[in-house]
């Protein structure tokens, strides 16, 4: 039977929630304070909807996952796997990453979430697999790239496929990094020498 939790230690996880809550409080306040300074930012009630469900949404899931795993690097991965999912929807919507964000090929982005998602529950969210499905992710965020590349679909300048052999090397580290930490959280959950 697992030990009760002391009392420092759920006092150290209540802060941690509180700064992490706060702090997505704050970056929610972020375009609000902008609008204040500058022109250039432009957001309506629908706007500040959309954000505040994403960040609710990353929030509650990261919280969920930290309950059901008392491993620190499963935690990690899926924090790391949260924050490209969301620096990825937030881009899309806000100035798209392929040409403008009305541009229909940036749909294809969608196709790496659902890579991500369909992967996470096919592996039954075990480290493992989640490590796995993590590869597939990022294979996937590569696809979207060299198909955006070898169409010439969507871009409006010269400088537009540098931006996205960048972005896609981002996220795509993004996704290697989260199953790095999940290939460690495997190895910190199953006997020495067992993967």
């Amino acid at each position: 039977m697992p030990e009760p939790a002391k009392a420092g230690d759920r006092r150290r996880r209540n802060d941690w929630r509180f700064a992490a809550w706060g702090t997505a409080a704050f970056v929610l306040l972020l375009p609000l304070l902008a609008m204040q300074i500058t022109h250039e930012v432009d957001w309506d009630v629908a706007d500040f909807a959309i954000f505040g469900a994403m960040l609710v949404c990353a929030g509650g899931t990261y919280e969920l996952a930290a309950r059901m795993a008392g491993n620190t690097a499963y935690r990690a991965a899926v924090g790391v796997a949260l924050a490209a999912a969301f620096i990825l929807v937030w881009m899309n919507l806000a100035i798209g990453i392929i040409g403008p964000e009305d541009n229909p090929a940036n749909l294809m982005y969608g196709g790496v979430l659902a890579a991500g998602i369909i992967g996470a529950v096919m592996a039954r969210f075990q480290p493992r697999g989640m490590a796995y499905a993590m590869v597939a992710t990022a294979l996937a965020q590569a696809l979207v790239g060299m198909v955006t590349l070898i169409a010439g679909t969507g871009f409006t300048g010269p400088s537009e496929p540098e931006k996205l052999l960048i972005l896609t090397g981002f996220f795509a580290a993004l996704w290697l990094l989260s199953a790095w930490l999940f290939r460690r959280a495997a190895q910190a959950q199953s006997p020495a020498g067992s993967l």
